[in-house]
Order: structure tokens, then C-alpha cells, then sequence
């Protein structure tokens, strides 16, 4: 697949490529829309390598971080060696590595916009949360930057906010929020004709 072949190749700077796109902020709006409490568990799909996991643990949460990458999970590994409280779990959008309401909140930055199929990725999120529980999913607004799908392995360019809260309607969540992260993801082209600004949405539903 392109986008394996596009984290193979990132993997090693993926940190530092990461902070030049978008701040912590963007990890700190998620947590505080979950409402975490130490001693759950949260899984971080799209893991890559560690950027919300990282903030998961510190705030005493135990993670599940699943990638469809190897090679990033590889530098996460790196990153927290000989901690218990991350499992890393290779895995796809479709078929989540974890079990039925297993978690207490799903959390996917910067992940949908990588998938085939955002409905039935959102469907498999709500499938493994617990009762109660809160999917919180941080991504790009609709735009038209086409460079990102042969740069960054992109699927989707973006999407529009109202149909994100559909989709999570549709896999049964409920009180729904779509809104503004206050945040815009920058990046220019390799050929360096390009800059794009967009928007970031935090989106989240209760299952």
C-alpha cells in the first residue's frame, strides 16, 4: 500500500515532521474533551509514534496504540522502552486489534483522513468502546491541497464537519460535538510552490 510504503519512509523523522505541522495543544483539547481519569484505558489509533500516547500516559491512563506501520510503531517502541503501561498493536482501520467495549476512550488523530472508509472506521471505533465512553477523533477540515495525496499518502482531503457528526450518528454514538480545535495544520509542498493552512475539528460521541 502507498501509505505504507509513506510511513516506512517518515517513520525515523516522523517527531519532528509531527511538530512542524500542528502543536500539543491539538493532544491537550482531545484529553480535556474525554474528560480521562488516571487508571483507564484508552486505545490511540493511527498511533504512529506516540504523539497522543505520550500524553495518554502522562496523564496515568493505560494505552493500547495501534498503526497499520511497523516501521512507527518500531520508533515508538524506542521512545517508552520498558513501560507496562503501552501495548503496540499493528492493525487496520477495518478490523481494530482490540476486543468488544475493551476501552474506555478511543482516540484517532490525524487518522481518518488515512482510511478507506471513514463510516466504518468510526463503526469499529464504537465497537471496542465501553458503555459511556468517548470517541474523540482530531482532524482536517474539506480542502482542496491535492499535493497531500501523493506527498503524504492522504485518502481523503479533509471533510466537512457536519458529515463527520453523521457518521458518528451512524455508529450509534450519541452527544455529538463537532467543532473547531483551534488549530490549523501547516505544511508546503516537497516543490516548494505550495503552503497549505487548514483547519483542524475535534469531533467526538458518547457510545
Amino acid at each position: 500500500m502507498e501509505g505504507d510504503t509513506y510511513c516506512e519512509r517518515v517513520a525515523p523523522q516522523w517527531d519532528q515532521l509531527q511538530r512542524s505541522f500542528f502543536s500539543d495543544r491539538v493532544r491537550e483539547r482531545a484529553l480535556k474533551v474525554a474528560e480521562v481519569r488516571p487508571g483507564q484505558l484508552a486505545a490511540d489509533l493511527g498511533a504512529g509514534t506516540g504523539f497522543v500516547s505520550e500524553a495518554l500516559m502522562k496523564a496515568g491512563l493505560r494505552v493500547i496504540a495501534v498503526d497499520c506501520s511497523e516501521a512507527m510503531l518500531s520508533v515508538m517502541r524506542g521512545k517508552f522502552p520498558g513501560t507496562s503501561e503501552v501495548e503496540l498493536r499493528v492493525g487496520e482501520s477495518a478490523n481494530l486489534p482490540i476486543g468488544d467495549g475493551e476501552v474506555n476512550h478511543v482516540f484517532a488523530n490525524m487518522y481518518l483522513h488515512h482510511t478507506s472508509q471513514p463510516g466504518e472506521a468510526i463503526k469499529e471505533m464504537a465497537r471496542i468502546l465501553r458503555p459511556g465512553g468517548r470517541a474523540v477523533i482530531t482532524d482536517l477540515d474539506e480542502h482542496d491541497f491535492e499535493f497531500l495525496r501523493e506527498e503524504h499518502a492522504d485518502v481523503w482531503l479533509g471533510f466537512d464537519r457536519d458529515e463527520v457528526g453523521r457518521l458518528l450518528a451512524e455508529a450509534g454514538l450519541t452527544d455529538i460535538a463537532v467543532e473547531s480545535a483551534g488549530e490549523e495544520c501547516c505544511t508546503c509542498s516537497e516543490s516548494g510552490g505550495e503552503q497549505a493552512a487548514i483547519g483542524i475539528f475535534i469531533a467526538s460521541g458518547r457510545k
